[in-house]
């Protein structure tokens, strides 16, 4: 029997917090990397590594982890990684050493990738013509646990010490994992039985086989490599003259980017209403527009915070409409679909911050406008190329909107959005 249906607010939203306090343990160490060092007696070389061992943690649980909720019921295998996140955060609160600290913070990176997990569970469970903005729900979550995680991470610092950080985002972790288990229906669908090594194997193999993951996750590589071109160096001009803001002002300018969580769930509910493309065509020109804007900051600071908007609002408005079209292929390769977008995401964000890191260096400011506007027009030029081979392979949304709600190609199952 069907589950009964759940309305979106109730696990959706929740799914949306969720997601948001998962990823945010990759971003809270940024702000605390002197607290940390000065604590544990280490150089800033070796504290550096915090971030790129989280990073590459998260990569490989995108690769690891994620293509298991297409083995495993996913309720489960979400509960299970919040569960074993409160051991890696408390791990990471009472290290006593430098090498304990990163092994722990390597581990967090890893099991971060839930939030993901959470994606593409929220989407299996919506109804078609709802799935759009279920995403779009979720994703400004992820988006608003991002750019919190360095505001509230530096406050909590400053009051208790950055270990207090990591307390009490275990204690709220574990929480969230109490109240998914309680409040995420079951599934009702029957997980493709494959082993493990072909399962991740898989993901490489769904390249080959599905054009709208390869055109997807390409132009999420570049979009994502230009968002990280601006916000990667943007501290260097801003904490020198004329600015000379200190890091706690430089964050607070960092939430500008929140409007992007209006930018997912507007391009969420335009997805729903087959207006997919007209979507992504306004975030992408929103990406290149926000590049002349942000090269009048030596004019005003206003200006990078007008351009953190815009291109912060472009950028979730595409990689919403990306997710939605992807879910409406492969049904039961969801979870892998997810960690093969996901892990090009992740390839362009790290071109982009080493891409900026040189252009400061050789050319400033200037030069990294000038980069990041490229790589945005490149973008553009990309998805109107590709736009024809999408259309000749993508699902069309009112081909699905017919199934009865909740009904999937294994039989029934519990919805979100009914």
């Amino acid at each position: 029997m069907p589950v009964p249906a759940v309305p979106v607010p109730a696990v959706a939203w929740l799914f949306s917090v969720a997601g948001g306090l998962a990823v945010a343990n990759v971003y809270y160490a940024q702000p605390l990397l002197d607290l940390v060092a000065e604590d544990l007696g280490i150089d800033h070389a070796t504290v550096g590594l915090i971030g790129t061992l989280t990073q590459i943690g998260y990569a490989v649980g995108l690769l690891l982890l994620v293509p298991l909720g297409d083995h495993l019921d996913r309720r489960t295998l979400i509960t299970a990684q919040l569960g074993l996140s409160v051991v890696a955060l408390t791990a990471v609160a009472l290290a006593p050493s430098a090498p304990l600290m990163l092994l722990a913070m390597a581990a967090v990176g890893v099991l971060a990738v839930a939030a993901q997990v959470m994606v593409a569970h929220a989407a299996s469970l919506a109804r078609p013509t709802d799935r759009g903005r279920v995403v779009g729900i979720v994703t400004s979550g992820i988006v608003v646990g991002i750019l919190l995680a360095r505001t509230v991470a530096g406050a909590v610092g400053d009051l208790a010490g950055w270990r207090a950080v990591y307390i009490v985002s275990a204690v709220a972790t574990g929480a969230m994992a109490v109240a998914l288990a309680a409040a995420v229906p079951a599934e009702r669908r029957r997980p493709e039985r494959i082993r493990y090594p072909r399962l991740v194997g898989s993901v490489f193999t769904l390249f080959a086989e599905e054009p709208v993951l390869r055109v997807r996750a390409g132009l999420a590589l570049l979009v994502f490599t230009a968002v990280t071109v601006l916000l990667t160096p943007m501290v260097l001009p801003l904490a020198a003259p004329p600015f000379s803001l200190s890091h706690t002002e430089i964050g607070l300018l960092g939430l500008a980017g929140a409007a992007g969580a209006l930018g997912a769930g507007h391009a969420g509910r335009q997805a729903d209403r087959g207006r997919a493309r007209r979507t992504l065509a306004i975030g992408l020109t929103a990406m290149l527009a926000a590049w002349p804007l942000a090269a009048l900051l030596p004019h005003s600071v206003w200006w990078l915070v007008l351009a953190m908007v815009v291109i912060d609002y472009g950028l979730q408005s595409v990689h919403v409409v990306n997710q939605h079209l992807l879910y409406q292929v492969r049904p039961e390769a969801q979870s892998r679909l997810t960690a093969g977008y996901m892990l090009l995401y992740s390839v362009g964000s790290a071109i982009g911050a080493i891409g900026s890191t040189l252009a400061y260096e050789r050319g400033g400011w200037t030069a990294v406008c000038a980069l990041g506007g490229g790589v945005s027009l490149l973008a553009l030029v990309y998805w109107r190329a590709t736009e024809r081979l999408l259309a000749d392979h993508q699902v069309v949304d009112t081909d699905r909107s017919a199934e009865p709600a909740g009904t999937g190609p294994t039989g029934p199952e519990p919805c979100l959005s009914r």
